[in-house]
């Protein structure tokens, strides 16, 4: 990725930038300007294919990996949003059958969910054409663009976990 253009469009963050500003500006935004392309276009396609949304996709995403269920808190955390965030897909995934949410016995403030047999049947579908998404939009990378990428982006990561 040598030029200011992640994924093909002309007019992004990066033209904010001017010569003399300092290289950890410029680094950042490319960073967000790829991100933001990409989810842009999963979100379309999201929206497109299925009528749903990237959140509701996250949310979804996240229970298929823990089959026994996440508390609500717990869906917060690793969505990196709010409670109320949360709650909200969750209102609504129950409306549609594709979760449940069950109280906790001990604590029935604290609530279970679980993809439902519907709600993981969609989520399969939908990752599947996830999966398909992403490599379309980064399969041009050779595996050792990949690696050194990921190399770079771990030094970043560690980075910011210090801070």
């Amino acid at each position: 990725m040598t030029s200011n253009k992640c994924i093909g469009v002309s007019s992004d963050l990066e033209t904010r930038l001017i010569e003399q500003d300092h290289h950890s500006i410029k680094l950042w935004l490319r960073l967000l300007t790829c991100s933001s392309m990409i989810e842009r276009h999963l979100r379309t396609a999201l929206r497109e294919e299925f009528d749903t949304t990237l959140p509701r996709f996250d949310f979804m995403a996240q229970l298929d990996r823990v089959p026994e269920g996440l508390s609500m808190g717990e869906l917060s955390k690793r969505m990196m949003v709010s409670g109320g965030n949360v709650s909200g897909i969750a209102g609504q995934l129950v409306k549609e059958g594709l979760i449940s949410r069950q109280p906790v016995p001990q604590n029935r403030r604290t609530f279970i969910v679980k993809l439902s047999p519907e709600g993981r049947r969609i989520f399969r579908k939908m990752a599947v054409r996830h999966e398909q998404w992403v490599i379309a939009l980064l399969g041009e990378l050779s595996m050792d663009d990949v690696t050194q990428i990921m190399g770079l982006l771990g030094k970043v990561k560690a980075a910011l976990k210090q801070n």
